[in-house]
């Protein structure tokens, strides 16, 4: 098993810890290495059990974060592991792939900016010709910039590049990996509680969300026939990179702290999430949207 931080998660209380995550702002896209405090992504705490043995996964927004941690379990139950980020991530990127490659399993690490569609359909090609195949799609990278001004303070670059990431490059995805998809593949798309809450703040990022769970709900219903399953999970206020990266420090001050358990969660509190809907313990679910919000409700 790869070293990792101490585990920062007390397991027996969902309440804790309460961490501060006022004290540090980024410039985007934002790393985890400078991160204080540092995201669990479930180096020290996270046990697999085969559920994914011998699968072949690709993971958009992989170096950090959500994806990070959903690559480290996925790694830990058996998948060769693929993960996409920007270029300028390369730090986060490589150290993700040596986590990956700690496990025992093949990484695969394909940089470039979902924006472009070339790039979309060409890190697929590279996936599985790298992996020899592909069995899971995670569509996890996003991007959003926080305007407390609202909607009148969304520029034309900004609602172009929330769009063009978050839901083109989806789309772009989904469109080129399908042909490489048999039955038993599964697709998980990330969307957010914002898709369902909306804040006033983040009005063309929770648009895109609610795009996603739309598109999940109707990707379901049309590859079913083929048996692939199409599913999403709904994050609520998680501590990665973006956060410090593209919003105020008076969010961060609050940040998760109007969720019924009343915190942020960490990275690794998701992964599970998807390693259940990518596993056959889910092979009859499809279409679902499962939320990781701290008890927020979605509807």
């Amino acid at each position: 098993m790869a070293d990792g931080p101490e585990n920062t998660l007390d397991r027996s209380d969902p309440r804790g810890p309460d961490v501060d995550a006022s004290t540090q702002l980024q410039e985007y896209p934002g790393f985890t290495e400078r991160m204080d405090p540092r995201p669990d992504h479930g180096e020290g705490s996270y046990r697999g059990s085969g559920r994914l043995e011998g699968r072949r996964a690709f993971i958009t927004g992989g170096d950090s974060g959500i994806g990070r941690a959903t690559a480290l379990a996925f790694a830990r139950e058996g998948a060769d592991v693929a993960i996409g980020y920007l270029p300028e991530e390369e730090e986060d990127g490589r150290s993700c792939c040596e986590l990956i490659e700690a496990e025992g399993r093949k990484a695969l690490a394909v940089p470039g900016d979902l924006r472009e569609e070339a790039y979309s359909r060409a890190a697929v090609d590279r996936v599985v010709e790298g992996l020899g195949g592909l069995d899971i799609l995670v569509n996890n990278a996003g991007f959003h910039i926080a305007q407390p001004g609202g909607i009148g303070d969304i520029d034309a670059d900004q609602l172009r590049r929330t769009f063009e990431t978050n839901v083109f490059g989806t789309i772009w995805l989904i469109q080129a990996a399908l042909p490489h998809l048999s039955a038993g593949a599964s697709i998980i798309n990330t969307t957010s509680v914002q898709g369902y809450q909306p804040s006033t703040s983040l009005m063309d990022y929770a648009a895109t969300k609610a795009a996603l769970n739309n598109l999940t709900v109707s990707l379901a219903e049309l590859l079913g026939e083929r048996g692939i399953r199409v599913n999403a999970v709904a994050p609520g206020p998680i501590w990665t990179p973006l956060q410090p990266a593209t919003t105020t420090s008076e969010k961060l001050e609050s940040f998760g702290k109007d969720t019924p358990l009343g915190r942020m969660g960490q990275p690794a509190e998701v992964a599970g999430a998807f390693v259940f809907l990518a596993s056959n313990d889910a092979r009859y679910v499809s279409g679902e949207v499962l939320g990781v919000t701290g008890g927020k409700p979605l509807g």
